[in-house]
């Protein structure tokens, strides 16, 4: 006798389970269509504008994160390195050469969420434009390992994979579209453990 209300009940709740786990599951893999992919580095430029996809759209509103518009700037992750091999704290890696244009621009380790890279008090888990040491050609090299580095250095978590998120503020390539031409700076790895 109750059977099939049963049955009909458990077919619900698989259905809009699983539609509802798919559908976050979804939002969680990517951050819209319409990427840039410049050797390392991946930007989304519509993701803040009007025309952005739906997908772009629902996961800008369940992070809940402030986006900046086309003209204020434009965010560039990297969650591998220029030979596609995933990031990990086990490893040291250089990040060398120039930024596009930007009136300032932040570099800073970021977990597998986006969110920042929790690394131990007092160590440096972030760098700007005006505090990098640079060559004279204007170019620079940060060193980004969990170990101590002289120069430039960003601190890295003690273990696990991570992101690095450069935001470039104030840039004219935001608003353009001639992202796909910008040289981004190269990031590789120089060893992994104690060799």
């Amino acid at each position: 006798m109750f059977r099939f209300p049963l049955f009909i009940l458990i077919t619900l709740i698989v259905a809009f389970g699983g539609g509802i786990m798919i559908s976050l599951y979804a939002l969680d893999a990517t951050q819209g269509f319409g990427a840039i992919k410049l050797g390392a580095w991946e930007a989304f430029p519509a993701l803040q504008t009007v025309d952005a996809d739906p997908y772009a759209k629902s996961h800008r509103a369940r992070a809940g994160k402030l986006l900046y518009g086309s003209a204020e700037g434009l965010t560039f992750t990297a969650s591998v390195d220029d030979e596609g091999a995933r990031l990990n704290a086990g490893c040291r890696y250089r990040l060398s050469g120039q930024t596009p244009p930007a009136r300032l621009w932040t570099l800073f380790t970021a977990d597998n969420g986006g969110n920042p890279a929790a690394v131990k008090t007092g160590l440096p888990a972030a760098l700007n434009s005006w505090t990098v040491l640079r060559q004279p050609d204007s170019s620079f090299s940060i060193e980004i390992s969990a170990a101590a580095q002289p120069g430039n250095w960003v601190a890295l978590p003690q273990a696990g994979t991570f992101r690095l998120v450069l935001t470039l503020f104030d840039t004219p390539t935001a608003g353009s579209s001639g992202v796909i031409d910008l040289a981004m700076p190269k990031l590789t790895k120089t060893g992994c453990g104690n060799a």
